[in-house]
């Protein structure tokens, strides 16, 4: 199959950055906006996306449907398109690249089939794709090598393995990594903040774990935005762990700490509005101080 138009669910922060990569290198993409945020629309029009307006049309007008989404609708989205797919009867390839567990892609992997269409399963490990060579995405599935046509469109695009599964598996462990990481850290500096060891601990920490504080100085600033996507992709990470005989409750209490951030202010802005120059040290006083107003009006 030749890909000639990717159908991306949905524009957001991420979905926006692949499609702009797309369309630099010559290929059409599509959103159906209907209905969406003002926001959403003006994404797609700074990436250059055509809005289609209903999802009946981009199952019609795309060759590949590349599924980037909050991690919580990634199964009820693909109930809705799965039965666009059925109506319309078009053979079709659909890509779920959301941050779910590996049983929950299986499980939408058999929606999809079931409707006639094929499926792979992908992860997106990195930022939005701006920089080159900065973001991968790793792919399986028996279809996984027509996906990997999209690299000759300036995605960075690895199969691994024919398995549905094993690359939302991947995806899972990474971020246990780096966004459980996150969220012990900022959990741990606000701790020392409202103990009044501020400066002491990020003295000794720059001190003796020089790398992991050059990672706190980059990862905290830049997760307060993405603070509300990321409850639900530590909650896939728990269950995959439960799945697997392991103790869940690591990433349940990491899901507890983004539900916290993402009700401050800071946890309310766009990733456009946040300020990129904004010092670690202000970050964690804002947080520790808005959080523990909001534990207060929950015991009242």
């Amino acid at each position: 199959m030749q890909i000639k138009t990717v159908g991306i669910l949905s524009p957001g922060d991420m979905g926006q950055a692949v499609a702009s990569v797309l369309n630099q290198h010559g290929l059409r993409t599509i959103a159906a906006l209907e209905s969406r945020s003002e926001r959403t629309r003006t994404l797609a029009a700074a990436g250059n996306i055509q809005d289609v307006g209903s999802l009946t049309q981009l199952v019609i007008e795309s060759d590949v449907i590349l599924s980037i989404l909050v991690p919580a609708a990634a199964a009820e989205v693909a109930q809705q398109v799965a039965e666009v797919i059925g109506n319309v009867g078009k053979q079709i390839l659909y890509v779920d690249a959301n941050a779910i567990a590996p049983q929950k892609v299986k499980n939408i992997a058999q929606i999809i089939e079931s409707s006639g269409a094929n499926f792979v399963d992908a992860s997106i490990i990195g930022p939005p794709p701006r920089v080159p060579g900065r973001t991968h995405i790793y792919a399986s599935g028996k279809q996984a090598g027509e996906f990997q046509q999209l690299s000759n469109y300036g995605l960075d695009i690895r199969v691994i393995s024919d398995e549905i599964g094993q690359a939302s598996g991947l995806k899972m462990v990474y971020a246990a990594l780096t966004k459980g990481l996150t969220a012990i850290s900022t959990e741990l500096l606000i701790a020392a903040h409202r103990l009044g060891l501020d400066e002491q601990l990020w003295n000794e920490v720059t001190s003796s774990q020089p790398a992991l504080a050059a990672i706190l100085l980059r990862s905290i600033p830049s997760m307060t935005p993405k603070a509300h996507r990321w409850v639900g992709e530590m909650e896939e990470i728990a269950e995959t762990f439960k799945d697997l005989g392991l103790t869940e409750r690591i990433f349940y209490g990491a899901a507890d700490v983004y539900r916290l951030v993402k009700d401050t202010s800071l946890g309310r802005e766009t990733p456009e509005q946040s300020d990129r120059e904004r010092k670690l040290k202000d970050i964690i006083t804002t947080l520790s101080d808005e959080t523990i107003l909001t534990l207060l009006s929950n015991n009242i």
